[in-house]
């Protein structure tokens, strides 16, 4: 990209990347429609965290748990609006990363890459172990029991999680045959798993009692030390934040968009308009019918609260669209993982020849295939339960990069065409950086520190990456 980035005009001499200034066998083909974007965003944003946070977020925040699922829902909604408008403004691959390197510069896009490795391969692995956990208990119900060897990590006291790297591959495989063929299979699971939450709430709600509310705000609305831990409802959606991010995938298909500049907008706001409506539906259901104490820390609290309720069946039936639901947030990460790197790669920040697309199949095999060996293998050997937080520290940092990147543009290029314009943008903006950078602090200490050691880690690369290339010329 860079040779396109230096030739533009306007800001920093990068108005619009030109395509045709790549290799053919370094361009995405564009293949998707509106309903393929909205589809892979619901895909991305409802799993994992609404089918097992749920019960973790009420642990901290008890029942204003809904209040952590509006505000962190509001501060992604903010982030979205800004992502559509640079989205369309320069559409293509790379996301975050692609947009810091136009409008802040490379150091600033290195740093905005590096972090967006912890949202995907760390969200992804995690993903993955967790899918492990339902298959596991799905299988043992019919009487197929693995080894424990085979089912957990090496650093968890097993040896390799197997279903684990198993699901990755398999998605992988599918990003491979083709993006389309992918994203048409992932709405019809989408499709699925959204009327598993229809079920949830269809029997939970009717069974809302305003006394299960009570006390409502037991750990107070900032984050705050309670027996090692940070408790409150601003602790719960800074953790809560993990099961709303993802919508942010689609910006990295804005090359492999039909009419991006329309497609683009809808795919980004609508699976985050679906996505918050159907998270404060569940999150009042699941508080409202039954006293929050009873399913904190359970692997599955949707499932949990319905047998509570005396609905085995439906109860089944979520457990079995958990199961569906977690590979399709897999597979919008892996897609994203893999072409930012794949970006990255085509910018000279990876090896170059990695940057290739299959003539066949339109998509970049050899970056999703080392990826998805990248995310196996964190995903079969460590138990990342515990670290779910550092995806959510990396994903703030790119949400407040876009955000920046949409006012400066604003500023220095107001005459840039815009396609789609973020509404009242001055104060969705400050707004979504700020909300970012509260929940960032909100996080636990140690993951904020873990994240500056990281970012350190990836300076240090940098540099040293930038020596070298001067020696060698």
């Amino acid at each position: 990209m860079r040779g396109a980035l230096h030739s533009m005009n306007g800001l920093m001499h990068r108005k619009a990347v030109s395509l045709d200034e790549f290799r053919p066998d370094q361009r995405l083909k564009p293949t998707l429609s509106w309903w393929h974007l909205v589809g892979m965003g619901v895909g991305a944003i409802v799993g994992t965290g609404i089918y097992a946070l749920i019960g973790v977020s009420a642990n901290l925040a008890g029942p204003a748990v809904i209040l952590s699922f509006l505000i962190a829902g509001t501060v992604c909604a903010c982030a979205a609006l800004a992502y559509a408008e640079v989205a369309t403004m320069i559409p293509t691959s790379g996301s975050a990363y692609t947009y810091s390197y136009v409008v802040l510069g490379e150091i600033i896009a290195w740093v905005v890459g590096w972090s967006l490795i912890l949202e995907y391969s760390v969200g992804t692995s995690a993903v993955a172990v967790g899918w492990s956990g339902y298959a596991t208990g799905f299988l043992n119900a019919y009487g197929i029991h693995l080894p424990h060897a085979l089912t957990t990590g090496l650093l968890a006291g097993g040896l390799i999680n197997l279903p684990a790297v198993f699901i990755v591959y398999l998605v992988a495989g599918l990003l491979i045959a083709g993006t389309r063929e992918s994203a048409t299979v992932n709405a019809v699971l989408v499709v699925i798993k959204i009327l598993a939450l229809g079920v949830f709430v269809f029997f939970a709600l009717p069974r809302f009692n305003p006394a299960n509310l009570h006390p409502f705000m037991p750990y107070g609305f900032a984050a705050h030390e309670v027996d090692g831990a940070k408790h409150g409802v601003m602790a719960a959606a800074a953790i809560i934040f993990f099961a709303f991010y993802g919508f942010d995938a689609l910006s990295t298909a804005s090359e492999e968009t039909k009419n991006p500049g329309r497609n683009l907008p809808i795919g980004i706001i609508g699976s985050m308009v679906v996505c918050t409506a159907l998270y404060i539906a569940v999150a009042a259901g699941a508080v409202g019918s039954t006293y929050y104490a009873n399913f904190v820390g359970s692997p599955e609290p949707l499932a949990l609260i319905l047998r509570q309720l005396g609905h085995g069946d439906a109860a089944k039936m979520i457990g079995a669209a958990a199961v569906i639901a977690m590979p399709t947030v897999i597979l919008a990460f892996l897609y994203g993982q893999s072409r930012i790197f794949f970006v990255m790669a085509r910018d000279g920040m990876l090896p170059q020849s990695l940057a290739k697309v299959n003539k066949l199949t339109g998509t970049p095999v050899q970056m999703t295939l080392i990826t998805a060996t990248a995310v196996a293998l964190l995903a079969g050997l460590a138990p990342l339960d515990q670290i779910a937080s550092l995806a959510n520290a990396g994903t703030l940092l790119a949400f407040i990069a876009v955000s920046v990147c949409m006012l400066i543009l604003r500023r220095r290029e107001p005459n840039w065409e815009r396609v789609y314009r973020t509404p009242f943008a001055w104060v969705i903006g400050p707004a979504a950086i700020l909300g970012c950078l509260y929940l960032f602090w909100s996080l636990p200490t140690k993951t904020r520190l873990f994240f500056l050691a990281w970012n350190l880690i990836g300076l240090a690369i940098y540099f040293i990456r930038r020596r070298t290339a001067k020696a060698a010329a």
